[in-house]
């Protein structure tokens, strides 16, 4: 039998046939598609569970895909093409009500991935939690607390699991998405007697003694000068002295610099400790009098 002699019988069957071809070369494309995108995303992700997630990812992908082509199939050969656009609307309106979150934290996730606003291993603030990156899945991110329920910048040992939707809603606060280091500061008050130039050398060499051993371990990764500024109080004048330290280890680094202030200026004689007080200054007749009343006062006692 020729090949035209087979035309006349598949005649009936032409728009399914056609149908299934154009299928066909629809899901080629979308698979090509599928696989320079998951390649191109498995270059950009660096840990095993990451990259199970991408492949997970795109497995969801192509059998929704798969599940769509299938049900387009069945109401091509059983009722209208006009009746598919309706179907589609309605259980794309009803996916979208049913899976807000889940496609919402998905994206979000494809977001994370691509653009990178953290990564693992960085510490950031969102909705108002502090906290290092430990994991991001497609569905959460996963922190370790940092504060929380101490007021500073260590580690609480809690764990804070949020949807990776989140980051449509709150703003993202990266602490080191361009460097290890920030800017921080510590605030000394010395009275107004005190010699500030030397308050203002004890504080900057005690940065540098403190931030020597880290300047070089980090082979000048951080930028290595410290610079001072004043504002004036009532009770004396807050001398304060700005460096950059590395952003994990900020509160031990600003400790260690406080304590070795304190160090140096029990050691001088003209920088003193400024706090608040009131300080009542009698004329001298007036001195004499409460000096001989105390007198009088003792020795009836």
């Amino acid at each position: 039998m020729a090949w035209t002699d087979l035309l006349p019988m598949l005649e009936p069957y032409k728009e399914i046939i056609e149908l299934v071809f154009v299928i066909i070369i629809v899901f080629l494309i979308f698979s090509i598609i599928l696989r320079v995108l998951k390649k191109h995303l498995l270059k950009k992700v660096k840990r095993k569970k990451q990259v199970s997630n991408v492949i997970a990812f795109f497995g969801i992908i192509k059998i929704l895909f798969v599940i769509f082509l299938v049900i387009i199939v069945i109401i091509a050969y059983y009722g209208n093409w006009g009746d598919i656009g309706f179907i589609a609307g309605l259980l794309t309106i009803a996916l979208g009500m049913a899976l807000q979150k889940p496609i919402g934290s998905i994206f979000a996730w494809l977001i994370i991935v691509i653009r990178r606003p953290f990564s693992i291993g960085d510490r950031i603030v969102i909705s108002n939690i502090r906290g290092d990156v430990v994991d991001i899945s497609m569905t959460h991110i996963y922190l370790e607390e940092v504060g929380g329920t101490i007021d500073g910048e260590e580690k609480s040992n809690r764990s804070v699991i949020l949807p990776t939707s989140i980051i449509f809603e709150q703003e993202v606060i990266n602490y080191n998405e361009k460097d290890d280091y920030i800017l921080d500061e510590v605030t000394i008050a010395i009275t107004y007697e005190s010699n500030l130039e030397k308050a203002e050398a004890i504080m900057n060499q005690a940065v540098g003694k403190i931030m020597a051993p880290l300047w070089k371990t980090f082979q000048k990764r951080i930028p290595l000068e410290s610079h001072t500024r004043l504002k004036c109080k009532d009770s004396g004048i807050d001398v304060t002295v700005r460096y950059y330290t590395i952003v994990t280890q900020r509160n031990a680094i600003s400790t260690d610099i406080i304590r070795e202030i304190l160090k140096q200026i029990s050691k001088s004689k003209d920088v003193e400790i400024a706090y608040p007080h009131t300080q009542v200054l009698l004329p001298d007749n007036k001195k004499k009098n409460n000096m001989k009343w105390r007198n009088d006062l003792w020795k009836h006692i």
